[in-house]
């Protein structure tokens, strides 16, 4: 569950990012718009909501699909797929770049894979699969493990 919700952060930001591409836009977690949270970026662009935990502050969209997300403080959240547990960690800022179905150049997250900490380089989305890329392998997760945003811990 840890992993699918870093999935759904790294497809926020990307979303974001490419929200960005047409204007700069620089929104708090609280807006008023609903068509404009990191969240409707995210779906915007074929993502899971789930990829970002609650709780975002502040993102902020580039042209060219650039993606900043501040969340309040570091997150941890845990996942659980075909009886292994992922750790996620966000810290405080999350970048990455989006288009529809990825998130790429991913910054700020790290999945706890066994005993090590990895970072992720990119979310992809192939029909009802998420596939995340890691340093050192690649993960794959139902796109409805990350259909929620997780609360942090």
């Amino acid at each position: 569950m840890a992993k699918q919700h870093l999935l759904l952060a790294v497809v926020l930001v990307a979303s974001i990012l490419h929200h960005a591409a047409t204007s700069e836009a620089i929104r708090p977690a609280n807006s008023t718009d609903a068509a404009t949270t990191v969240y409707d970026v995210l779906e915007q662009n074929n993502l899971p909501r789930g990829l970002l935990p609650l709780g975002v502050k502040s993102y902020v969209l580039h042209p060219g699909g650039g993606l900043e997300v501040t969340l309040p403080s570091e997150c941890n959240f845990a996942v659980a797929v075909a009886g292994k547990q992922f750790t996620f960690r966000y810290g405080t800022s999350v970048s990455g770049v989006i288009k529809s179905g990825s998130i790429s150049r991913v910054n700020g997250v790290r999945v706890q894979v066994e005993f090590a900490w990895l970072g992720f380089n990119q979310v992809t989305r192939a029909g009802n699969q998420l596939t995340i890329e890691l340093e050192k392998s690649t993960q794959s997760f139902p796109v409805s493990a990350f259909a929620q945003s997780p609360r942090c811990s």
